[in-house]
């Protein structure tokens, strides 16, 4: 497998904990000099110290503003190569439930926030011989589950977005893809298993087996092996690959 050019620059959003951290750890291990961008300095921080990100940026990626202003910062260190739009946010409810509200959060966080990200680095990548885009979207974004319905919509719209640009993008050296994570064992999902507790009265591992059920091979993914797909596109070898959204799921779907 054909890996990194010499010394990328990658800037993971969501990148603190998680699918994001293991994503930027990864491509430290890989060459690149990693950027890692969210809401928490303090969860920042702590992946920069143990070595998973060179640096740290605080923004909400739902905030255009204030994310261009953090992604310009980044960027006069060396122009961004890899973009991993990884930050995310999912609530559950049924439908009937899911206000206006909801739907604008989960579209604001899910959706709207790779637009914005895709929009402050694309026209210093398009132009230059390298170029990587992958978007965190979720087999949510592939197939439907019950009572997530807005989430479910936002990550839809990030494919549709992915296979897209993609298309625009193919006369250039950019790819653009999608990872599409099944539950993964990751602090996200275990709000899911609190939820299921909770509503349910079942007990941790139980709630843990619903959740698995989904993956044929009957567990949770692990954030390593997303970051491990991750990885291979934004590899030089993967520069045929683009418009991809890729489960990595147990073959869930």
């Amino acid at each position: 497998m054909s890996g990194l050019p010499h010394s990328p620059l990658a800037l993971v959003t969501g990148g603190g904990r998680g699918i994001g951290r293991a994503i930027a750890a990864s491509l430290v291990s890989a060459g690149a000099t990693v950027t890692v961008l969210g809401r928490n300095a303090a969860t920042l921080a702590e992946a920069v110290d143990s070595g998973a990100a060179h640096f740290a940026a605080v923004a909400d990626v739902s905030d255009e503003a204030s994310l261009k202003a953090a992604i310009a910062e980044a960027s006069v260190r060396q122009p961004i190569d890899i973009l991993i739009a990884n930050a995310g946010s999912a609530e559950s409810a049924p439908f009937a439930k899911s206000d206006a509200a909801l739907f604008a959060r989960m579209m604001d966080v899910n959706f709207m926030g790779v637009v914005h990200a895709i929009r402050a680095v694309l026209p210093g990548m398009k132009d230059r011989p390298y170029g990587r885009i992958v978007a965190v979207a979720s087999t949510a974004g592939l197939k439907g589950y019950a009572y997530v319905s807005a989430y479910s919509a936002a990550k839809h719209a990030v494919i549709g977005l992915v296979r897209s640009l993609a298309l625009e993008m193919a006369g250039s050296n950019v790819t653009v893809n999608a990872v599409c994570p099944g539950f993964t064992d990751t602090d996200l999902v275990a709000g899911s298993i609190e939820n299921i507790m909770n509503k349910t009265g079942r007990s941790r591992e139980q709630a843990i087996a619903e959740l698995a059920k989904h993956n044929p091979q009957g567990r949770l993914i692990t954030p390593q092996e997303v970051a491990d797909a991750v990885l291979w596109l934004c590899g030089e070898g993967a520069g045929a690959i683009t418009g991809q959204a890729i489960a990595v799921a147990g073959g869930e779907v």
